[in-house]
């Protein structure tokens, strides 16, 4: 080892760690894997747990188990900011969070900053450890291949290295000097998919980003999908699998699943619905009150799609098909 970044390391294994886990705790059978939103936070979301995210910044996000996580009060989490934006956003609000490993977050791309997440982290409620994208990809690609680290000349030469719990090694080989990325193998990964079978078979459309990566490296995966398919689907288009079954401990059927994200093909970004929370962020007590609006109002994720309303659900659908 030759450098090490000063940053927390907020999840490590071993190789050793990855292969027990798969090898004794992991359910591969095929069965049915149907469940609620409530049920799956209850079983697998625990406080204190490390918690990742897939989709990429307000696109294919899995707000059903996000807002259920904040209506049931889970504590402590430590989450991959790999892109994490307004679902990391809405943890914070409910005060779920402690730590988060971040690539790209708190920003709303052209929207600004959110002034909620910037508040939290100044006021040193949440701790940072800074990754890139890259980084972050790496380091779950490392635990998806059962190894402990993965070589990169990702993060070299930049303040990000100095603030990231990597290291710099020499390589045996040539005597180059490698950044060491440590793999990350999350409790749970929660991904939201377009179409999924009761077993967990997935099928993501366009960009996967790392999310198979995410469902390979990570203990539990938690998937909602756009619909629910028959079993057939998978076996008469193998090839377009995302996502295995034996990868998936939990299946729920969540239409409009991303909003007030966006679903690539299926709807899109709820612009009007994105800055009202954004102005929330300007106080604490306004979040409080979008919070009580939005997620501890209704008991579930049916009854906030209620709430936003049939036609403005069917409008974004229409947006998404004019783009």
């Amino acid at each position: 080892m030759l450098e090490s970044g000063i940053g927390e390391l907020l999840s490590s294994c071993t190789a050793e760690d990855i292969r027990e886990w798969n090898r004794n705790q992991k359910e591969r059978g095929l069965k049915d894997k149907m469940t609620t939103p409530a049920a799956a936070v209850e079983k697998y979301v625990k406080d204190g747990c490390y918690l990742a995210i897939g989709g990429f910044g307000h696109i294919r996000i899995s707000m059903p188990m996000i807002y259920e996580m904040v209506r049931r009060k889970v504590k402590h989490l430590r989450v991959s900011g790999h892109t994490a934006v307004h679902d990391l956003d809405i943890l914070i609000a409910g005060d779920c969070v402690d730590a988060v490993d971040v690539a790209y977050s708190f920003g709303y791309e052209n929207r600004g900053l959110s002034k909620n997440g910037r508040r939290a982290v100044e006021s040193g409620r949440i701790r940072c450890v800074e990754w890139s994208n890259g980084a972050l990809s790496w380091r779950l690609k490392a635990a998806a291949m059962g190894l402990p680290f993965l070589p990169s000349r990702n993060l070299l030469g930049s303040d990000t290295f100095k603030y990231s719990a990597a290291k710099t090694i020499e390589c045996p080989f040539t005597g180059q000097k490698l950044a060491a990325l440590p793999a990350l193998m999350p409790d749970v990964a929660i991904i939201h998919a377009h179409y999924a079978d009761k077993f967990g078979n997935c099928i993501i459309r366009g960009t996967s980003v790392k999310d198979d990566d995410l469902a390979k490296a990570s203990k539990r995966v938690i998937v909602t999908a756009e619909k629910i398919v028959p079993e057939t689907f998978f076996r008469e288009n193998p090839e377009r699998t995302t996502i295995p079954f034996f990868c998936v401990d939990a299946v729920i059927e969540a239409p409009y699943g991303s909003h007030p994200g966006n679903m690539p093909f299926e709807y899109y970004f709820d612009e009007p619905h994105i800055r009202e929370y954004l102005k929330a962020g300007s106080s604490d007590e306004a979040v409080r009150a979008y919070l009580d609006k939005w997620v501890y109002s209704v008991k579930d994720f049916e009854e906030y799609l209620d709430l936003v309303g049939i036609k403005r659900l069917h409008e974004l659908r229409r947006l998404e098909e004019l783009r």
